[in-house]
């Protein structure tokens, strides 16, 4: 499995560098002036300054090759400087983002924590509630559990997360008072009053993203369960006298993981995606949010920058979730 692991490793690195380059040239070659939303006050030759300072006057490529070392090489150094307390960077540049002319990773840093604590939580509970609907709805097909089950998961497939969103906020922020409907990212726990309320202003954008998330697994769950209660092991298994939990939790279960882990672990990557729609109606300060105002604002090395790192993390995940099969399956080799 090491030598396997190795070699997708290996094959990874041009198939990144390949969706770099497109990513790059696809935002280089875009329309959009990061001068635009300047005042007009500004003269005409301090805004070529400007242009010029920002590195937009070299060629295309040379730009491509130096975010590839600020990206590969110099970032790395300064995450062991701020860690190990070193200078191996020292003074080199960095990602800067045009925007808030800030490093892109000091932006991307302070934002990852409140869309991990929002996202990342929804996508807990959504799997922690649809493995277990999956599998009871299942192994009791056509029961009122499984007829109730399928309704509410095409309902939270179904629907939008930007109106469930809507429709949560009328219900328990307008209505009822019970929750804010909007997400304070300036509040810092440090009593228990200040926890109560973050775990207040969480509750609805989590139970949104968990909807559907959890609508989205305990389909493929089900499915999978299906699948295999009407195999012939199964049968074998219970004429051997194996107790019904047995064969269910373990001997059923494990099989029909195999699928739901690919869509659990291609799913990650969303968290540190944000749930973009979310986090915009909730006002979440997170991962997501942070791409759709540096789009606006033709911020292109932060938006580069987002956006390889989502396609490193698919590109991660999806070797994660082959590793998982020959962990859930034997019988699955790696040669």
């Amino acid at each position: 499995m090491f030598q396997y692991t190795l070699r997708r490793l290996l094959v990874a690195i041009p198939t990144l560098l390949l969706i770099s380059l497109v990513i790059f040239l696809l935002l280089g070659l875009a329309p959009g002036d990061p001068m635009a939303q300047l005042p007009l006050t500004i003269p005409p030759e301090v805004k070529e300054k400007m242009r010029q300072s920002l590195g937009l006057g070299d060629p295309l490529m040379l730009r491509y090759l130096l975010w590839l070392k600020q990206f590969f090489w110099i970032e790395p150094l300064h995450v062991l400087d701020t860690v190990f307390g070193l200078n191996l960077a020292g003074y080199s540049q960095r990602v800067i983002s045009w925007q808030s002319r800030a490093p892109v990773a000091d932006i991307i840093a302070l934002r990852l924590p409140q869309t991990l604590w929002v996202v990342g939580l929804a996508y807990v509970v959504g799997i922690a509630i649809a493995l277990p609907i999956g599998i009871l709805s299942a192994y009791r097909q056509h029961s009122w559990f499984d007829q109730l089950g399928t309704f509410l998961s095409m309902i939270g497939f179904s629907v939008p997360t930007f109106f469930t969103g809507v429709v949560l906020i009328v219900i328990f922020s307008v209505e009822l008072h019970w929750f804010p409907s909007l997400y304070d990212t300036t509040l810092k726990v440090t009593d228990w009053n200040s926890f109560l309320m973050q775990l207040r202003q969480m509750v609805l954008p989590v139970m949104v993203l968990a909807l559907y998330n959890a609508s989205q697994i305990s389909r493929f769950m089900r499915a999978s369960m299906l699948d295999n209660l009407r195999q012939d092991y199964v049968r074998t298994a219970r004429a051997n006298g194996l107790s019904e939990r047995v064969v269910v939790l373990v001997h059923v279960l494990r099989n029909s993981m195999i699928p739901v882990v690919t869509v659990i672990a291609m799913g990650v990557p969303q968290i540190f995606g944000g749930a973009i729609i979310t986090e915009q109606v909730f006002k979440v300060n997170g991962i997501g949010e942070l791409l759709i105002s540096s789009i606006q604002a033709n911020d292109v090395p932060m938006v580069q920058t987002l956006t390889f790192i989502f396609a490193v993390l698919i590109v991660l995940f999806n070797l994660v979730a082959d590793i998982l099969y020959g962990v859930l399956d034997p019988r699955i080799r790696y040669d």
